[in-house]
């Protein structure tokens, strides 16, 4: 494939062999470069409800991973976080399909969700946290219009790549676990299962048989089985509720059941409410790793999902390279700063943006339609609101389980790769913290590969975030021995 024919296609040749291109196209056909690109208007609306339909447990699960109080003890409300929810979705997934024209929605990023809830905001207030998210958007800008991110792309091992997003994984699964009651904190033991060793109440049981029947449905290669097992479990757990079997106090998110009508006005308290600055505090250092976390957590899977998806599409040649790839990111990036101002944490390209490619979509108007669908969906929190956190979280886990396949990638054999692999898997849902396990992966490369006399093939980057890491974690004592309080 040549270079030229990976440009936005403005003549018949640039559509590729065999590609008829009639005369009198439409503005939509012009525009989208339906026709150039093999495809249909018919396929691109198929394509983007197919997407939608894949992705719309993102409507769930945000909100439940940012269901937990801040520094102050304030709690975001759960209406305000579907409606922000949607509105981010919404418009990320609209600007790439109008300006990127690729077949790529965005939504809530769970990774950088998880960074929020469980390192930001214990820290911090609500709206500083979504300052956080902007800082962050606005460094991944930076980083495509410089150039940077390929670079920094290229400087991390591809092991240590694989290795955060299953340690994310392993983070997810474990939030999804703890939210529906199957893990709990214990007295003797650190977790237990329930809350005494054994599993309490009808809605953990649900949460078991929701996880269950997602696991079967993928296992059947059932398309949409995340969105079907959400509903067939809030449908168990309606009717489970209005006969009477469930305690409506045993719901750790309410009762499931229509309060009011259908249909209501969009909550859109929670948009606008950023800050910056006030961190005196948490210390500039914190802050610092804070917001590089947060671009770790929406950094690598991002450029990999682009051109995974992008190639699938026929529109990436076998270096990566697609129509509108510098605008892609971009977008991705500005997915951060939107998201944090809507009050939904940072947006990032989603994988399941595969499903509606798999239906035909080539252009970026399936994203317009995936856009328009979350759009719709502003005007049906009530709805939404019905699923029971222990239903939603079992979506946590299932996802969870779907990340930890990057682990086929990793050469176990070669102990300089296992062993940060290793550490940086296990460290984050055991420390609740993924820039602990970003942190252990990276020191322990660098010292096996000095320790096997290969220190130059980690590159300069890599030493710089091991100094960096090593004050991360000895911050305490050099406070200490510097005498600073």
């Amino acid at each position: 494939m040549t270079q030229q024919s990976l440009t936005p296609a403005t003549t018949p040749e640039d559509a590729g062999p065999g590609t008829r291109v009639p005369a009198g196209r439409s503005w939509l056909d012009r525009y989208f470069h339906i026709t150039h690109r093999g495809s249909s208007v018919a396929r691109e609306v198929r394509g983007g409800v197919t997407t939608f339909m894949a992705m719309a447990y993102i409507l769930l699960l945000n909100p439940l991973i940012l269901s937990g109080q801040d520094a102050a003890g304030n709690t975001l409300g759960r209406n305000a976080l579907i409606t922000a929810t949607a509105f981010a979705a919404a418009l990320t997934t609209l600007l790439m399909g109008l300006a990127g024209k690729v077949p790529l929605a965005l939504a809530a990023g769970l990774s950088v969700s998880g960074v929020l809830a469980s390192q930001v905001v214990p820290e911090m207030t609500w709206p500083q946290a979504m300052g956080m998210c902007v800082m962050y958007g606005v460094v991944i800008m930076l980083l495509v219009v410089t150039g940077l991110r390929e670079m920094i792309m290229n400087a991390i091992p591809l092991a240590l790549k694989h290795a955060i997003t299953m340690g994310i994984g392993l983070f997810i699964a474990l939030i999804g676990f703890y939210k529906a009651g199957f893990v709990h904190q214990g007295e003797a033991t650190p977790v237990t299962l329930g809350p005494a060793g054994e599993l309490a109440g009808w809605p953990v049981l649900l949460f078991a048989l929701t996880l269950l029947a997602i696991f079967m449905l993928q296992a059947r290669g059932v398309p949409g089985a995340l969105l079907i097992g959400i509903v067939g479990g809030t449908v168990l757990a309606v009717a489970l509720n209005a006969f009477g079997v469930i305690d409506p106090e045993q719901w750790a998110s309410g009762a499931p059941e229509l309060r009011g009508g259908a249909v209501s006005m969009p909550d859109f308290s929670a948009f606008g409410d950023v800050e910056f600055g006030g961190w005196g505090e948490v210390g500039a250092m914190t802050v610092g790793l804070i917001v590089f976390t947060l671009v770790l957590a929406g950094f690598f899977d991002a450029m990999a999902t682009i051109i995974g998806v992008g190639t699938e599409a026929k529109l990436a040649d076998d270096k990566g390279r697609m129509p509108g790839l510098s605008k892609a990111l971009f977008i991705d990036g500005a997915g951060g700063a939107i998201g944090g101002v809507s009050g939904a944490s940072g947006q990032t390209v989603f994988v399941e943006s595969a499903t509606g490619v798999g239906e035909g979509a080539r252009t970026g108007l399936s994203s317009v339609v995936t856009g328009l669908l979350f759009a719709a969906c502003l005007f049906f929190t009530p709805l939404t609101a019905i699923v029971p956190g222990e239903v939603a979280a079992a979506a946590l886990v299932v996802i969870g389980g779907m990340m930890m396949t990057n682990a086929r990638h990793v050469d176990w054999a070669d102990r300089a790769t296992a062993i940060p692999v290793f550490l940086t898997v296990v460290i984050m849902p055991f420390t609740y913290s993924i820039t602990a396990g970003v942190a252990a992966g990276v020191i322990s490369y660098v010292a096996i590969k000095t320790a096997q006399g290969r220190a130059r093939e980690t590159g300069a980057f890599m030493w710089g975030l091991t100094l960096i890491f090593v004050v991360y974690f000895a911050l305490a004592p050099i406070e200490s021995w510097l005498g600073v309080h």
